[in-house]
């Protein structure tokens, strides 16, 4: 993920969502290259020009040395089964799109999805059970590691239930302000401190003008 100053990683009506600098484009590459699997909320790929994919041939053939598949599965989670049809995302066919989503998207949406999508998996009644959908990917799809990029919802979810091992955060020096811009982890939150996701700081690095860090779970 890539924030603000203030914690932002959008304006308050999302018109802005891109503000990093090249550099920090190429490290979100680079992570790709490493993850069988990249996985976004319908939001994300709804609202941004993005495919999920793999990029240049040097990101691919980096996938290759590693064992990986040259293209990476692409995952969008949508409990509501609400995602556009015409969102990059479904434009580039080089590798299987999965859906997940609950049964609150009713019969309708869901064969929009199956015609969107190579998979559309159903994983709870109103809300995605990602510790289950997680555990289908490893047994059906053989997903070792999963790379998230959000959104804020989406990620909230998954610190909720315990999920997130690692987290690149890019902060750049902007400040976007307002109150309902997003951050990296809206949603239900934690209610109290002592059930608050915990992390160490594991490195941080300066590179054009901004702040590149990894933290660990625990």
């Amino acid at each position: 993920m890539a924030m603000t100053a203030d914690g932002k990683i959008a304006t308050a009506n999302r018109a802005v969502s891109s503000f990093t600098s090249a550099r920090d484009h190429e490290h979100l590459l680079a992570l790709r290259a490493t993850a069988d699997a990249v996985m976004a909320g319908a939001r994300t790929v709804d609202s941004a020009p993005i495919n999920l994919g793999p990029g240049p041939a040097k990101f691919r053939r980096q996938r290759l040395k590693r064992g990986l598949a040259e293209y990476n599965l692409r995952v969008i989670a949508s409990r509501s089964g609400s995602v556009n049809p015409q969102a990059r995302v479904f434009q580039h066919r080089f590798s299987p799109i999965i859906i997940l989503t609950t049964r609150r998207a009713g019969a309708g949406r869901l064969k929009q999805l199956r015609a969107l999508a190579d998979v559309v998996k159903i994983c709870g009644q109103k809300e995605i059970n990602f510790r289950a959908a997680l555990r289908w990917l490893r047994e059906r799809w053989r997903v070792k590691r999963l790379l998230c990029e959000g959104g804020g919802e989406l990620n909230d979810a998954l610190f909720r239930a315990g999920l997130v091992d690692e987290l690149h955060l890019t902060i750049s020096p902007k400040v976007f302000g307002g109150r309902r811009a997003p951050t990296i982890a809206d949603g239900r939150g934690f209610k109290r401190l002592a059930d608050a996701g915990r992390f160490h700081l594991k490195s941080i690095q300066w590179n054009s003008g901004e702040l590149f860090t990894i933290f660990l779970k625990g």
